[in-house]
């Protein structure tokens, strides 16, 4: 039997693994009617910062919070999107097939990590109803998700 890795960064292949994914990801969100409009701003960094995020949650390197900001930051970049359950379904959809597509075949691993983007787009969809400068408090730090969810 081999070991399983401490964390489901390890497990999805770090770094490199993350960029594909969010690469993957993105290009269905932009070709796609639905949610192609919400993310009408986007650009090629946005990806890359995903990755970064994605390192953080799943306890890789602690890089967003180091250079962009961490959970409070994220949070503020979807003040205003409205983000409907519509949009957030299928936002879902592409990243499932994205993660099918990018990695590692562990069932296990990526039940793990489709239940953090069930978790977080749920989040984002909530605060995304709120006015772009809404006070929001102190979130607390990046959220940390393992392989038993949040840390």
């Amino acid at each position: 039997m081999t070991e399983r890795a401490t964390t489901l960064y390890e497990a999805v292949g770090g770094m490199n693994a993350l960029r594909r994914l969010s690469n993957t990801f993105y290009d269905g969100v932009l070709a796609d009617p639905l949610l192609a409009p919400v993310f009408a701003d986007f650009t090629r960094a946005h990806v890359e910062h995903v990755a970064v995020w994605l390192a953080e949650v799943f306890g890789g390197p602690a890089g967003f919070t180091a250079e962009h900001g961490g959970h409070q930051a994220l949070l503020r970049t979807h003040l205003g999107l409205s983000i409907t359950e519509e949009q957030r379904t299928r936002w879902m959809e592409l990243m499932t097939d994205a993660v099918g597509k990018e990695l590692p075949k562990d069932e296990t691993l990526r039940r793990r990590v489709l239940e953090y983007f069930d978790w977080g787009t749920r989040i984002a969809r909530d605060v995304s109803a709120g006015p772009v400068g809404q006070d929001l408090g102190e979130p607390g730090p990046t959220p940390r998700w393992g392989w038993d969810g949040l840390v």
